[in-house]
């Protein structure tokens, strides 16, 4: 015979799992924020159904994208008009603030506790940002065209990462805002990337289908790796824009443009070795992981999609409409009160 609890009893056990449960933390809703270029907007998309969302003006060709470690703030460039840096609420998927920048702002890094961010921009400079505060507090002068930007996971060093000349990555140490180094490639640079222990340093170069791998403390360029193509595709005009390190420092992950693919590297070795090419089905721009790992989200540019990829299978899962040539994206864990 099912017995019901007394009143009181009952009145005391609903109090205390209440209390139990507001000490819980939000759940967070995990996000894939997606860059359209060609366009006014950044798409949004529920990772768990892929489907989309919504949209986030921002203004005329948004470039780059970055958030704090945090997760509770998006950062956005606008290259557009005359540039400008835009701040969005990820909870609300409003914009906040904006901040004048100047011509041409492009892949921007912010420091994981949120206060700087650095934002490349013509003329040779990358801004520093006090993001608090919507004030440039410095600027420092690489030359070239400054492009992209890798903050080390402590958020003690800048990786500036200017096209151009002088074919090499400028080390900036965060707490004086002083340059400590650079480290020379083989041409001019393009997108780069950084292990979560910040030894091993990768760029992609002009001229290359494939990888270079610096050693940090060395401050020098190591391995030069070119993409193994399959036979078929080896006369497809092609360059490589587009770099992730796998969560886990074991995969380095290449975009491979023209021919539509994605080449991945064991990069457990001293040098790094193809393990794998991935066809994508679209002309590939970018791509980035959720933080396990488990999947990579590749810039489908010419479909104006993204591929949902599955890591450990090496195989496109799914694919998500979005806005007009997407290029940058990233994955955001966005904290969402309890039902």
């Amino acid at each position: 015979m099912l017995r019901t609890l007394p009143s009181i009893a009952l009145a005391a056990l609903l109090a205390t799992v209440a209390l139990l449960d507001a000490h819980q933390p939000a759940r967070a809703w995990r996000k894939l924020y997606v860059i359209n270029t060609a366009g006014d907007d950044v798409t949004v998309v529920d990772v768990a159904t892929r489907k989309v969302l919504g949209r986030i003006e921002v203004g005329p060709h948004p470039h780059g994208i970055a958030a704090p470690a945090s997760q509770d703030l998006l950062l956005v460039t606008i290259e557009g008009g005359k540039g400008e840096f835009v701040w969005i609420d990820p909870a609300t998927g409003k914009v906040i603030r904006r901040m004048p920048t100047g011509a041409a702002p492009n892949q921007l890094a912010v420091t994981p506790d949120g206060k700087f961010a650095y934002v490349p921009v013509a003329g040779g400079n990358y801004l520093v940002v006090d993001v608090a505060q919507a004030t440039i507090v410095d600027k420092i002068f690489t030359g070239g065209q400054p492009h992209n930007t890798v903050c080390s996971q402590d958020g003690r060093h800048m990786y500036l990462a200017p096209l151009g000349g002088k074919k090499t990555v400028t080390i900036v140490d965060v707490a004086t805002r002083k340059v400590i180094g650079a480290i020379p490639f083989s041409d001019s640079v393009r997108p780069i990337a950084l292990t979560r222990d910040e030894k091993k340093f990768f760029a992609q170069v002009d001229g290359l289908v494939g990888i270079e791998l610096a050693d940090v403390d060395a401050r020098k360029m190591i391995h030069r790796v070119p993409a193994e193509v399959p036979a078929e595709l080896k006369k497809t005009n092609s360059r490589s824009h587009g770099l992730g390190v796998r969560p886990g420092d074991k995969e380095i992950w290449d975009c491979d443009v023209e021919r539509k693919l994605v080449h991945v590297y064991d990069i457990t070795a001293e040098k790094p070795k193809q393990v794998a090419s991935i066809p994508i089905g679209g002309t590939v721009y970018w791509l980035t992981f959720d933080p396990e790992g488990k999947y990579a989200y590749v810039s489908a540019l010419s479909k104006s999609e993204v591929a949902v990829v599955d890591a450990a299978a090496r195989e496109v899962v799914a694919r998500i409409p979005v806005g007009k040539a997407p290029k940058r994206l990233l994955v955001v864990d966005v904290p969402r009160e309890k039902k």
